[in-house]
């Protein structure tokens, strides 16, 4: 049996739209005598309900995730306040993805799948670029506005339905492993976004067709 025709490409924003907030995170803990990857690990204790996660709800504001975040933090053995680690959040635009995007765009539904904090959006100057490239989409599922966050299937589940295609009928592409599984599970379609490069390559082969 063939596969189901693609419909829809679901996107990750950080991590794959712009460059990985992890690489500001190592430069954070050089710079602070923090272990590698140490921020990575207060999020992924508690995943599902620690500070971050909250956060990314929408159910405390910025300044109680700072204090939530700092004692978490602490409990691992370094204190971080959990305002210092918002400040890392801004990555850079790539083009390259934005060009693919684009050209996705004109030719399947799309929606931009992000796990993101009110209060912490792009600094001012940049506010028009990532607004430009936030107005490709058909669609924008931010977890602070729903309430829901990956890796939440309920969160993949209100994707679909805003853009009108099941799960087989759609491709998600996303820097995390964790987010990816319950998505992949539902029957969508999965790629993770490691090199730029070879992600466009793996999209093109579940499209069945060249982006640029």
């Amino acid at each position: 049996m063939p596969d189901t025709a693609i419909k829809a490409v679901l996107w990750d924003f950080g991590g794959v739209i712009l460059s990985s907030p992890f690489e500001a995170f190592n430069r954070y803990e050089a710079a602070n005598g923090l272990p590698r990857d140490f921020l990575r690990q207060v999020n992924a204790t508690n995943p599902d309900d620690n500070a971050w996660a909250r956060l990314e709800r929408g159910d405390i504001a910025v300044d109680a995730f700072g204090d939530a975040f700092a004692a978490e933090s602490q409990a691992l053995g370094h204190r971080v306040d959990g305002r210092d680690v918002l400040g890392l959040l801004h990555g850079e635009i790539r083009p390259t993805m934005v060009a693919v995007l684009r050209a996705v765009a004109g030719r399947y539904r799309t929606a931009c799948l992000t796990n993101n904090v009110r209060g912490a959006g792009p600094q001012s100057e940049r506010h028009a670029e990532i607004a430009t490239v936030m107005a490709v989409f058909d669609e924008v599922i931010e977890s602070s506005r729903v309430g829901l966050r990956k890796p939440d299937p309920r969160f993949y589940r209100l994707a679909c339905e805003r853009l009108g295609v099941t799960p087989a009928e759609s491709v998600f592409l996303d820097d995390l492993g964790i987010n990816l599984k319950p998505a992949r599970a539902m029957g969508m379609r999965t790629i993770k976004v490691v090199e730029t490069e070879a992600a466009i390559a793996e999209l093109e082969g579940h499209l069945g067709h060249a982006l640029r």
